[in-house]
């Protein structure tokens, strides 16, 4: 008789193998984990997938933003070109792509867990003037079906009831996923409404925050992995050199210039950073692929961030793609975190 086959384990993914890297001290820039968040229809809904061209931003009709089906073809994309390690989407289209088989073999996908009011941009609502309320679509059971990374989301607002009404989601949250055998990363934003203004730099009421709201939190309930508001090189110093056990990626914010992109990337990478998660500064990009294309040559320090700006541009000029902004202004920094340094 032929001897039984032990089924063969499948390769850990390439994110698995770069926090494993990360984790036992030999990061090196190609470790550097790129993730593309086009989970944007948690919080803007029919505009999610961007204008079709920028003047058409903040109208209302038909034509003017590009369709779901649009939306989902840039993510077949994305994982085609295969220079990100993570895509982050709703439930509804990480199902999506999921049952057709289209993350390939070594993106990872996750999903939000979460959609707190402060995500709530949909055109003409006032929410996200309001303190930041905890709130919860998704059902973890379902979604452990096709995915099991997600996403889950808190803000603080120095509001005692509500950052307590915060904390206790969370900590429901997090004893339902390790139940259900989901791994999560946690997203801190900065305080969106605060009910009195931090006395402290904003930096250091979120690290607080974070290290405050992960204290009581066990081996099997903890995060993956940190994203974050780049609050300047300091307060990421700061959290990384706090406790080097935690991974800690920043979020993307506003589009803002490709230079800002591209700082960002360079900025975080050198204070400690080990992540990027980019929606926005994706999405409303006039190539998504070739702006992801020249991220890691800016990691390696192959380019500087100027560098790769004039890149992108010779790209799209090489496509026959008009930019959004002449190349002087594309080259400014205008985040202000950014511009501090």
């Amino acid at each position: 008789m032929p001897t039984p086959q032990t089924p063969t384990a499948p390769a850990p993914r390439r994110l698995d193998r770069k926090l494993s890297a990360i984790k036992a001290g030999r990061y090196t820039p190609d470790d550097f984990i790129i993730a593309d968040a086009k989970d944007a229809d948690l919080a803007f809904g029919l505009t999610a997938a961007g204008p079709v061209t920028p003047s058409a931003e903040g109208s209302f009709g038909p034509g003017n933003y590009r369709t779901r089906a649009q939306f989902l073809d840039a993510m077949r994309a994305m994982i085609g070109q295969d220079s990100i390690d993570i895509l982050l989407t709703s439930p509804a289209n990480g199902e999506w792509l999921a049952e057709r088989g289209a993350l390939g073999e070594q993106v990872t996908l996750a999903v939000r867990a979460n959609d707190t009011t402060d995500v709530w941009a949909v055109r003409g609502g006032g929410y996200l003037a309001a303190p930041s309320r905890p709130f919860r679509s998704t059902n973890l059971a379902a979604v452990g079906q096709f995915c099991d990374l997600v996403l889950y989301s808190m803000t603080f607002t120095n509001d005692i009831e509500r950052d307590l009404a915060t904390m206790e989601a969370y900590t429901r949250f997090r004893v339902e996923a390790a139940d259900l055998g989901i791994r999560h990363f946690l997203e801190v934003f900065n305080p969106n409404a605060p009910a009195v203004p931090p006395a402290a730099p904003i930096g250091a009421f979120v690290n607080d925050w974070i290290m405050r709201a992960l204290a009581g939190a066990t081996g099997a309930h903890r995060p993956l992995f940190l994203k974050i508001a780049f609050n300047g090189p300091d307060a990421l110093a700061e959290l990384v050199e706090h406790d080097p056990s935690l991974v800690v990626g920043i979020l993307g914010g506003s589009a803002g210039t490709t230079r800002d992109t591209y700082e960002s990337l360079h900025q975080a990478e050198a204070s400690g950073a080990r992540i990027a998660l980019f929606g926005r500064k994706i999405q409303r990009a006039e190539s998504q692929l070739d702006l992801v294309a020249l991220m890691r040559p800016v990691l390696r320090g192959d380019l500087t961030p100027a560098d790769a700006v004039r890149a992108y541009h010779a790209a799209l000029a090489g496509a026959g793609i008009t930019p959004y902004r002449d190349l002087a202004t594309d080259l400014q920094i205008t985040d202000p975190a950014l511009r501090a340094r």
